[in-house]
């Protein structure tokens, strides 16, 4: 590893090396605070010889007493003239052992210096203790030093410098501690932070998801805690991180194949919670923006999600279609977005798997091709169910999503297996749910001066049409014309623009007849106008443009369902979990 790669791994990896560094620090401090303070006093021996007359007597005398200094060390710390002490100071509550343990005798080399220390809990009592022992010792040196037959000593010891009473603990070193702490807390985290990177298996990287499923990453989508409520971006207004990552991953699926690019596309991931319901939401959105006719299938029937992002109705759709009991005209919807419609899951079924790999699933997938230009497939889940195999042998390929930090390399790669082993195309791959910021974050790309935007506004109001006559209402110069047969005429109503696109919020005196259980199929014939017509069919030769104005006079250029359903909310759908 490289500097830069260690500087990686504590950019995202800091708050291990902050806890560990805080914990350490904590830990000295308390042992520092809950050991009793010890106070340590200090005398100073000195040790002589009897000289004699020539210079070599004395230089003899000299490396005697040196020799003597260190005899006389280990005698201060031992047993026998600890028990003196104790005896001539009359303390009962200490042994010879305790009081011995407690001293501590040193000299410096080539000196007839010895320095003594004496620590106790009391400076007091450290004090006498040090003296008595240093009185002691005297004594002691000048019985062992004097001859039996009662001739002067040959050596002499001392007290140079008697104890004073110490003011300050020499134990706890508080400040010491905490600084040792500190830095053994700093090189654990370090440590710590290193090994979780080495032994992490998640995927945060593009590269990893490149080398797992052998295609490229078509897209990266930055975390945006606002999916959390309201999982529909609104394209028309937005330009985050985010909105800008879907327009990049519309780019990139239009050069997949640039001579027959896919249409029917299955979103998928491995796992639950991986974000694939959302970004198949605003992959559908992103590529209605861009004026294609769009339809969001929601494949997955053991939990949809689709219809309770985009508050439509979920009580009939494709499982009613693959049953036989309705038809796709009867449970298409429009959404409050301009170009897309959303088939809903409808009931779920107890044999999803038996459906979706029927041969009518496969001939309702060729119909939606050739009505709409793009088919976004919002699948289950690849490890806990084959759906999402199945689907994809069906559609021109699958997206499959991995989530930053949450999905594993073993997880990915079994969902790649899983395709792979039904011979299913993988079109490319996404890495949802990245950090704005550190290790794996996306770019935010803005490119918009508050100039333009204030621009923008009075021109937008300028070139803008009542929605009274986008939608069914007659233009001030042209004859109303007479309403298509339909079971409910649609109610003239104040407009209520909702997020920038159109769309007309009916008044509340109007009546919305409940569905019943056969509303899908005795009023198909009567309610439903045809079914879009492909691409080419509608627009021809001649580039798309998105329409004006809508108008009773002319016919509409795109169906519009009435199917009995609840009116849209200013709020929005509920928003749930990301999937």
């Amino acid at each position: 590893m490289e500097v830069h790669d260690y500087l990686r791994i504590l950019q995202a990896r800091w708050k291990i090396v902050a806890v560990t560094t805080v914990v350490a620090v904590l830990a000295a401090l308390g042992a520092s605070l809950l050991t009793t303070p010890q106070y340590e006093a200090k005398t100073r021996l000195f040790v002589s010889t009897s000289s004699g007359a020539s210079v070599q007597e004395i230089y003899q005398g000299n490396l005697f007493s040196q020799q003597r200094v260190t005899s006389y060390t280990e005698l201060l710390e031992g047993t026998t003239l600890a028990q003196r002490t104790l005896e001539k100071l009359g303390l009962g509550d200490m042994s010879a052992v305790d009081l011995a343990g407690k001293v501590t005798a040193s000299s410096t080399p080539d000196t007839v210096l010895i320095d003594t220390a004496v620590t106790d809990e009391s400076p007091e009592r450290a004090r006498d203790l040090a003296n008595a022992l240093s009185d002691e010792f005297v004594v002691m040196a000048r019985e062992l030093e004097t001859p039996e037959d009662g001739g002067p000593p040959t050596a002499r010891v001392v007290v140079e410098q008697y104890a004073a009473t110490p003011s300050s603990p020499v134990t706890p070193k508080t400040t010491r501690n905490v600084a040792l702490g500190l830095a053994v807390g700093l090189l654990l985290g370090i440590a710590l932070a290193v090994l979780r990177d080495r032994l992490d298996n998640t995927i945060k990287d593009r590269n990893a998801v490149e080398d797992l499923a052998g295609t490229g990453v078509v897209g990266v989508i930055p975390l945006d805690k606002a999916r959390h409520e309201e999982p529909a971006i609104v394209f028309a207004e937005a330009n985050s991180g985010d909105a800008e990552a879907y327009r990049e991953m519309r780019t990139n699926l239009q050069f997949l194949e640039v001579d027959n690019p896919p249409r029917a596309i299955v979103v998928t991931s491995s796992l639950p919670s991986e974000g694939k319901t959302t970004t198949a939401v605003n992959l559908a959105l992103v590529l209605a923006e861009a004026g294609h006719s769009v339809v969001l299938v929601e494949a997955d029937l053991r939990r949809p999600r689709v219809t309770k992002y985009l508050g439509t109705l979920g009580d009939a759709g494709l499982s009613n279609v693959l049953a036989h009991t309705a038809s796709l005209e009867d449970v298409l919807q429009p959404t409050r977005f301009d170009g897309m419609w959303v088939l809903a899951a409808g009931g779920l079924p107890p044999n999803p798997s038996e459906l979706l790999g029927s041969a009518h699933a496969r001939e309702v997938i060729e119909d939606l091709r050739s009505r709409f230009d793009y088919v976004i497939i919002d699948a289950p889940p690849l490890l806990p169910v084959t759906d999402a195999a199945i689907l994809t042998n069906i559609a021109d390929g699958a997206l499959l999503i991995a989530r930053y930090g949450k999905t594993t390399r073993e997880q990915f790669a079994r969902a790649i297996g899983n395709l792979r082993s039904v011979n299913a195309p993988v079109l490319g791959t996404i890495l949802s749910m990245t950090p704005t910021k550190g290790r794996g974050s996306a770019y935010e790309y803005r490119y918009y001066y508050s100039s333009d935007k204030d621009g923008a506004a009075p021109a937008a109001a300028q070139t803008s049409t009542p929605a009274t006559q986008r939608v069914g209402a007659p233009t001030p110069t042209a004859p109303a014309a007479q309403p298509a047969p339909q079971a409910q005429a649609p109610v003239e109503g104040p407009a209520r623009p909702q997020n920038g696109h159109r769309h007309v919020e009916p008044p509340a005196t109007q009546a919305y007849p409940a569905p019943s259980n056969d509303a899908y199929h005795y009023r198909a014939a009567e309610q439903f106008p045809p079914a879009p017509q492909p691409a080419t069919e509608r627009y021809g030769s001649e580039p798309y443009q998105a329409p004006q104005a809508y108008s009773a006079s002319e016919p509409l250029s795109r169906p519009v369902v009435h199917a009995p359903r609840r009116p849209v909310n200013d709020s929005g759908s509920e928003s749930g979990e990301e999937r």
